[in-house]
Parts: C-alpha cells; sequence; structure tokens
C-alpha cells in the first residue's frame, strides 16, 4: 500500500513546537509580501531549494522576534495588511479560513494570536521528519514542506497498515513533536484522498473493497488535481461527486488526455511511483506591492528581483533557456514577455535581459503594477538545445566576474554585491 502523511496546521503547529504556551490556544500564521527586498538598506535574504508548496518561497527573509509585533503587519498609514497562510484548528472554529486577510480574521476573533512566518524552522522541522521517516519506510517521497509519500509494498502486509500507521502518527509525535495525519490506500491518488478526512491528528486506511463506499459522496472540488475550471466544467454536466465522476467515464474522457488521466486517478485505475529525488524544472521570483506608477522605480525593482533569481540560478549551477517576465496591473490586467535563449548564463546579460522583457511587457503604462514575477526554465540539462559560441570568449570572462560576485554573495549574503541601478 501507499501512504500519504501529512503535517497538520504545520506553520502553526511549528510555533507551538517554539513556544509551548500557544498551544490549545486560537493562533494563526501571518504574513506579507516581502516588500522590503526592495528597501535600499535591504538585509537577511535567503534563498531556499529544499522545499516547495503553498506559501512556501524560495525567497524570504530571516525571522526575527519583531516580526510577531503586530505592526510588523501594519503600512506606513497604520493599516493592518497581510493574509493569512494557516490557523490552527482552535481559529478555525471561529470560521478563519486559510488566504484571510489578517484584518478580517481579527474581526472574527480578536484574541487571536497572529505569529510571522519562520521558514527557517519550518525547513529544519521538515528536515527532521523526512530524516525520520527514512529510518521507518524504505522509500519515502517529499512532495511539499509539510507532505510526504511512502510505499509499504514488500515492507508492511496489508492487513497489518491501520496499526503500522496508527504507531507512526504517534511516534512522530514523541520525536519530533509534529502533529500528522496518515492516509493509506491501493494508489498515492486515493492515500491522499483519505488523509483528507484522517485530520486532525488521525488515520484511515482505504482498502479496495472500501474504495467504492469512500470515494463515492466526495465532492469533485475535494480531489487534488480537480482546479476550479474543472470543477465548474464537471457540474456544468451535473458531476457533483467522485461517484458520479466515475460513473460517467465517457463524457470526462472525451475532454481530452488531462481528463482521461483524471479518471484513472479517481477511480484508483492508475498510480504513480514513490520518487525519492526531485529534479527542479524551473525556479521564479515574484512580489506583490501596492499599486505603483512610477516606471523608474518598477525598473529598480526589475535589478533587484533580477539579481535574487541571477543568485538562486548559480548557486542551483543549471543554465536556463527560457525566461518569461510577467506584469499584473490593476484592474485585473495582464501581461506578460518570454524569450528563448541558449547562451552562457552571467548575471549582467540577465539583468539587461530582464529589463528589456519588462520594457517590452510593459503594454499598459497608464496603469499602476501591482505584481512582478521572472521565472527561468528548461534548463540545458533538460533541453536539446545547445550554446551558442558566438562570443564565447568575451562571455567566459563577464562568467568569470559573475562566479567571483557569487562567492562573495555565499559569504556575506546576497545583499553584499548591488547594481548601482538598484540605489
Amino acid at each position: 500500500m501507499k501512504i500519504h502523511i501529512d503535517i497538520d496546521c504545520f506553520f502553526a503547529s511549528a510555533a507551538r513546537i517554539a513556544d509551548p504556551s500557544l498551544e490549545n490556544l486560537p493562533i494563526a500564521i501571518g504574513g506579507r509580501s516581502d516588500t522590503k527586498i526592495f528597501n535600499k538598506e535591504a538585509k537577511k535574504q535567503t534563498v531556499n531549494f529544499e522545499n516547495s508548496g503553498s506559501f512556501v518561497p524560495t525567497f524570504y527573509k530571516t525571522y526575527e522576534e519583531s516580526d510577531d509585533d503586530i505592526d510588523a503587519f501594519k503600512d506606513e498609514n497604520g493599516k493592518i495588511r497581510g493574509i493569512l497562510t494557516t490557523s490552527s484548528y482552535e481559529a478555525r472554529a471561529y470560521g478563519i479560513k486559510t488566504a484571510m486577510n489578517i484584518k478580517d480574521a481579527l474581526g472574527l476573533c480578536p484574541h487571536l494570536i497572529i505569529k510571522a512566518p519562520n521558514m527557517s524552522l519550518y525547513q529544519k522541522l521538515s528536515h527532521e521528519l523526512h530524516e525520520f521517516l527514512c529510518t521507518k519506510i524504505p522509500l519515502i517521497e517529499q512532495a511539499s514542506i509539510d507532505e510526504f509519500y511512502g510505499d509499504l509494498n514488500g515492507w508492511v502486509e496489508d492487513e497489518d497498515v491501520p496499526q503500522f500507521i496508527d504507531n507512526l502518527r504517534h511516534e512522530i509525535k514523541k520525536v519530533t513533536k509534529l502533529p500528522v495525519s496518515i492516509g493509506a490506500s491501493k494508489t498515492r491518488y486515493i492515500a491522499k484522498l483519505a488523509t483528507t478526512y484522517a485530520k486532525p491528528f488521525g488515520c484511515k486506511t482505504i482498502y479496495p473493497h472500501q474504495f467504492d463506499k469512500f470515494i463515492d459522496p466526495i465532492k469533485v472540488g475535494d480531489f487534488a488535481g480537480i482546479g476550479k475550471s474543472m470543477k465548474e466544467r464537471l457540474n456544468s454536466v451535473h458531476i457533483h461527486t467522485l461517484g458520479e465522476l466515475k460513473d460517467r467515464r465517457g463524457t470526462v474522457e472525451s475532454w481530452g488526455p488531462y481528463a482521461k488521466e483524471l479518471y484513472k486517478r479517481v477511480s484508483g485505475l492508475t498510480d504513480a511511483p514513490i520518487k525519492t529525488t526531485h529534479r527542479r524544472k524551473s525556479i521564479g521570483i515574484s512580489r506583490t506591492f501596492d499599486p505603483l506608477h512610477d516606471r523608474g522605480e518598477l525598473k529598480r525593482r526589475v535589478h533587484i528581483l533580477a539579481r535574487h533569481l541571477s543568485y538562486a540560478v548559480l548557486k542551483l549551477d543549471v543554465i536556463p533557456t527560457v525566461f518569461h517576465l510577467s506584469i499584473s496591473y490593476e484592474m485585473n490586467q495582464k501581461s506578460h514577455k518570454n524569450i528563448s535563449l541558449a547562451e552562457i548564463f552571467t548575471e549582467k546579460k540577465f539583468d539587461s535581459l530582464c529589463l528589456r522583457l519588462f520594457n517590452e511587457a510593459d503594454s499598459q503604462r497608464r496603469l499602476h503594477v501591482i505584481r512582478l514575477s521572472i521565472n527561468c526554465s528548461s534548463f540545458t540539462r533538460d533541453s536539446k538545445k545547445e550554446l551558442s559560441l558566438i562570443g564565447f570568449n568575451d562571455e567566459q570572462k563577464m562568467k568569470n566576474l559573475t562566479n567571483s560576485t557569487q562567492e562573495l554573495r555565499e559569504k556575506y549574503g546576497i545583499d553584499t554585491l548591488k547594481w548601482g541601478s538598484e540605489l
């Protein structure tokens, strides 16, 4: 059988490990988009490649005690800003939900305790849990910072799985202090679904003879892989539950390859192997901020984002060949630009490229901008593209300078060296 392990309210649980006095109190983790990255005195930025998932940034500021002060969530006008990334079950009893803005959450629960994200702590706890799971199960896949899959086939007999996962969740709580919920089934997709119905701090095993009874009444939107658009499409043809989806194979499969695969996952007809390692296929950086019209300031921010992303690309030791920049404007307007370029990666060239992409993508110059995003993908290890040899010698000299700059930043921090255009 496959099992799915999910940490209950991970960020909130981590806060309680750091401060046990928070136990049984309504707490939530809140955050604002890290616009401090654009401050000229910005420091203490770090980068993470190990884990991903919702609300887990690649770039983040290291945690400080002062970040938990409610003033840290106020803007220059004293208005409380930011959204909740997670909340404890005690807080959810008041109607507080993930992605709710902090001001509304305090309106529902005035005594709600809001803590700032502490990514360093989350990475540490996630790593400790992964290490522990590797001592208990031969094949473990880390799907995100708070989510794991395991393969028990040949290790634990099917009839012994319920007792095994029940013992495992208690061992995890004892060793790491983290509460987890565990689902088990013949496929990883149904195991993940089972975990949802095991929460909080529970476990649930779905055997083949229980399969139909379990999935039939579940709403389609509760299945991982069915997003808003697919849910709406299913509902439009009167498919509201997984049981109804399973009974309408012809309809669903007529929608194309993705829908065919989705049908198989829901019906337990397909599975995927446990992968102990994942290769990153892209990396990006984005920031949301208050509406801004000043194009000079926006270009300065592009330089800053490019510097941070360049640092990450060099740290990964990859050469991207596809570059993408997108702009989100007020009034829900968007624009983007991409370019393919198979050349040696250097920071100076990348910085110029990002500025060029911004100038070409900025099609709504009368509007204020609220978000900038830059992404690099199609690394040469995964691409059939060959690097251009035009100007190779000059580029190699610039590459050496880039490497020297990278070494200094590795030692003293991302903000040690900045472009003059950022100041």
